[in-house]
């Protein structure tokens, strides 16, 4: 059971879209695949992974340090105990070999792609979907095969007015969700608040409505907003500040 080739590549997936915090006009992703010696009907297992938009290709970390790291490991070492098939547990230690503790950097992003091909190959070779493995591995065996989900937009962009965020969240309820999330924070508090109510008519109830800052906002910027949208009742109101400043977060939580 060997690892017998790595692939990485970058993809543009620049758009002129922006949320509260940055602008995607010149965002790309990275995707690896890992192809194996194992073979189902024939064909190489290989495991696919990549990265969320909002978080910039890191082709040269995977190229510089972690897949060198993983092509140079013996075959052994990324095999679990019982020895039929790879140990996600055992090849992330391997890629976090020679770094630092702590820090929150791209390289997180680096190693999190290279896992999700890890865990595409794990499931392949089980045969099963991996929330099946996951449960009947790390839980109790029951799972089910329904899950909450969303659809997020409401990013802005040039000439984006308010009924073309509402023609963009119909599309979503159309295609079958009932719970979308929006942008917030890139536009000034009053005109935000408009954008919301106008999304509420459509979803019908705040608890069908998420909203999200991407860390845009200082303390007292999110209390203000936070008590503005008190009274629609959302889902939730997302990343209000930065996730690192933790008293911003946690004085927010008091109020």
């Amino acid at each position: 059971m060997k690892i017998i080739d790595i692939q990485e590549k970058t993809f543009p997936i620049s758009s002129d879209i922006k949320n509260a915090y940055i602008s995607f006009t010149k965002m790309d992703c990275s995707v690896v695949a890992i192809k194996t010696d194992v073979k189902i009907n024939g064909e190489n297992i290989i495991g696919y992974g990549f990265h969320s938009n909002g978080r910039y290709a890191v082709g040269e970390l995977l190229k510089k340090r972690f897949i060198p790291r993983l092509k140079e490991a013996s075959s052994k070492s990324l095999i679990n105990d019982v020895g039929d098939n790879f140990s996600p547990e055992k090849i992330w230690k391997i890629l976090m070999q020679n770094e630092k503790p702590g820090g929150h950097g791209e390289r997180s992003t680096a190693v999190g792609t290279i896992d999700m091909a890890i865990w595409d190959i794990v499931s392949k070779i089980e045969q099963v979907p991996l929330y099946e493995h996951l449960a009947k591995k790390y839980g109790d065996g029951k799972f089910t095969n329904k899950i909450f989900v969303y659809a997020a937009g409401g990013y802005y962009y040039p000439g984006k007015d308010i009924p073309m965020l509402m023609d963009e969240m119909k599309s979503y309820l159309n295609m079958g969700f009932t719970t979308v999330k929006m942008k917030i924070g890139g536009a000034p508090l009053v005109e935000d608040l408009k954008r919301i109510e106008s999304v509420l008519k459509l979803v019908g109830s705040g608890k069908n409505l998420c909203v999200d800052a991407n860390g845009r906002f200082d303390l007292k910027t999110a209390i203000e907003y936070g008590k503005a949208l008190e009274q629609y009742e959302l889902k939730w109101f997302e990343e209000a500040g930065d996730p690192l400043d933790y008293h911003l977060n946690a004085e927010l939580t008091k109020n």
